[in-house]
C-alpha cells in the first residue's frame, strides 16, 4: 500500500492564500494613473529646457554622512526620518531623503565647479523618509527640483520662483501663492540667534518638547514648528527681516524688485525659515488653495551660499527649490485637470495563423518606420476579437493577413468608417495607408469648419 497524503494544517492552509502587499509607506503606481505623471513629467522637462537646466541623476543609496553634514544632524529628516543601514562592508548608509545634498555631492565629485557659472541642474525621482505614512503621503515620494550653482545675484532666486510659478500654469493649478522670507547669513544671523534665544527662554515652559531641544542646538528652527503652542509663542518672536546685515537687506530688497517686475505677487512670512540647516538669506515656499480656503503644499526652497563649502568644496553661493510630484498629482486628479489625449493609432493590424504572424511582424516595423502609429493583438487569433478591439480604439483602417495572405505577399485593407475592404500587395500598402490617412483628415477638417459655420 502507498502511503497517504499528508494533509495540509490550516497554517499551511492560510499561508498559500495570503496575498502579498507592498510594504508599508509604499504603493504602486497603476496604469489608469500613468497620463498625470507623464503630464508632469514632459511639463517639468520642457520648463528645465527652456531655463537651460541640464538634467542630474544621482544614487538612491549614499552616505550617511552626506546628509549629517548637509541637511543637517539636528533636523527631522535626519534625526527621526531616514532609512538608515549597514552594508555588509559596515559602511554607513541611507536611502537618499532629499536631493540638494547629492546635487552638491555630484557637483564636487565630478569637477563641475571648473565649468563657467552658474552651473544649472535639474532632477527629479524617489526619495526616501521614514516617517509615519498618512493620508495621501508615502515613506517613497517622489521630487523634481532644480539647483544653479556658482552665482548670488538674487535674479536667480527669481529665475526659481519664475520657474515653479510656470510648472504651475502649465498644469493648469490656481491659486498658487507665494510665502517669501529672509533668514539672513552666516554675519546678521549669530547675533539675532541671541536676541531669539533670549526671548524664547522666558517662554520655554510653552515650548514643545522638540522645541525646547532645539533651544540648545538651532533655536532657528522654533519659528518652523508646526505644534499650535509653539505657533503661539513664536508670534511674537522677533522677526528675522528686520535684523538683517546690509548685504542681506539689499539681496532680499533686489529678489523683491525682480517678483514685482515679472508681476509675481508674494506674502511676506516672518515665520518662514525651512526646516534645513543649510539655506541662508533667500527661503521660500508655494501653496495651492482651494475653494474653502484649505492650503496645500506644493513644496519650496531658496538660497544655500555655504553648503558647497561643508561638503568640502571652495565657496559657492547657490540657490534651488523642489517639489513634491506626489502631491502636485493628487491635486491634478483632484481638480479633473485631466492631461490631452494622446494620439491613439488611426491603423489596426490583425492577422490569423502562424505564418500571418510572422508577416504582420514585418509589416508593424515598416509602418512604424514610415511614422505612422498601429496598434495589434498579436497573441489573438480571433478575427472578430480583434475587429472589436479596432472599434474600441477608434482605427479608421484594419489591416488583415490570413494564412493566403501570408502565402501571396498581400494585405487585406478594411475602411473601418465605409466598411468598404480590398485585397492589396504589401509592398503598396505604406504608400496606401498615407493616401487614405490624408484623405481622412481634409474630410475631417472640411466638416469641422461646417460645423463652425452653423454655430
Amino acid at each position: 500500500m502507498g502511503r497517504k497524503p499528508l494533509k495540509k494544517t490550516s497554517g499551511q492552509s492560510k499561508r498559500k492564500k495570503q496575498r502579498l502587499q507592498t510594504v508599508r509607506g509604499m504603493r504602486d503606481i497603476l496604469p489608469v494613473e500613468q497620463p498625470y505623471w507623464q503630464k508632469l513629467k514632459k511639463v517639468v522637462d520642457k520648463v528645465a529646457a527652456d531655463y537651460n537646466y541640464n538634467r542630474l541623476e544621482f544614487p538612491i543609496v549614499e552616505n550617511v554622512e552626506l546628509f549629517e553634514r548637509g541637511t543637517g544632524k539636528d533636523t527631522d529628516i535626519v534625526d527621526k526620518e531616514m532609512f538608515k543601514f549597514k552594508t555588509k562592508g559596515g559602511e554607513n548608509v541611507c536611502l537618499r531623503p532629499e536631493g540638494t545634498p547629492s546635487v552638491i555631492r555630484a557637483y564636487l565629485q565630478h569637477g563641475m565647479n571648473s565649468q563657467p557659472k552658474p552651473v544649472k541642474l535639474f532632477y527629479r525621482g524617489p526619495m526616501f523618509r521614514y516617517d509615519r505614512p498618512q493620508e495621501g503621503r508615502y515613506r517613497e515620494f517622489f521630487q523634481f527640483g532644480f539647483e544653479a550653482i556658482g552665482e548670488k545675484d538674487a535674479i536667480l532666486d527669481a529665475q526659481m520662483i519664475q520657474m515653479a510659478m510656470r510648472i504651475f500654469k502649465s498644469l493648469k493649478i490656481k491659486n498658487v501663492s507665494l510665502h517669501l522670507n529672509s533668514i539672513g547669513c552666516e554675519e546678521c544671523r549669530p547675533s539675532y540667534n541671541k536676541l531669539l534665544i533670549s526671548y524664547l527662554k522666558n517662554r520655554k515652559k510653552s515650548l514643545c518638547m522638540d522645541c525646547k531641544r532645539r533651544l540648545k542646538t538651532n533655536p532657528l528652527r522654533i519659528l518652523d514648528c508646526k505644534e499650535e503652542k509653539c505657533m503661539q509663542v513664536v508670534r511674537q518672536a522677533p522677526q528675522t527681516v528686520d535684523h538683517l546685515c546690509s548685504s542681506c537687506k539689499k539681496h532680499f530688497t533686489s529678489l523683491l524688485e525682480y517678483l514685482d517686475e515679472i508681476e509675481v505677487p508674494y506674502l511676506l512670512k516672518p515665520q518662514l525659515v525651512r526646516g534645513l540647516d543649510y539655506y541662508t538669506k533667500t527661503v521660500f515656499e508655494f501653496f495651492a488653495e482651494d475653494d474653502e480656503g484649505r492650503q496645500s503644499a506644493l513644496g519650496g526652497g531658496g538660497r544655500y551660499d555655504y553648503l558647497v563649502e561643508v561638503l568640502g568644496g571652495p565657496a559657492t553661493p547657490a540657490v534651488g527649490f523642489a517639489c513634491g510630484m506626489d502631491r502636485i498629482v493628487n491635486l491634478m486628479k483632484e481638480n479633473n485637470l485631466l492631461p490631452q489625449a494622446e494620439q491613439s493609432p488611426k491603423i489596426y493590424l490583425a492577422q490569423l495563423g502562424d505564418l500571418a504572424k510572422k508577416k504582420s511582424l514585418k509589416i508593424f516595423e515598416e509602418l512604424e518606420r514610415a511614422g505612422i502609429m498601429v496598434a495589434e493583438s498579436f497573441g489573438r487569433g480571433n478575427l472578430r476579437t480583434q475587429l472589436r478591439q479596432a472599434n474600441k480604439i477608434k482605427a479608421e483602417i484594419v489591416l488583415i493577413i490570413g494564412q493566403r495572405e501570408a502565402l501571396d505577399g498581400s494585405v487585406i485593407l478594411k475602411d473601418m468608417n465605409s466598411g468598404g475592404q480590398e485585397v492589396l500587395p504589401a509592398d503598396k500598402i505604406i504608400k496606401e495607408v498615407k493616401k487614405r490617412l490624408k484623405k481622412n483628415a481634409e474630410l475631417l477638417k472640411k466638416h469641422e469648419k461646417k460645423t463652425r459655420r452653423k454655430k
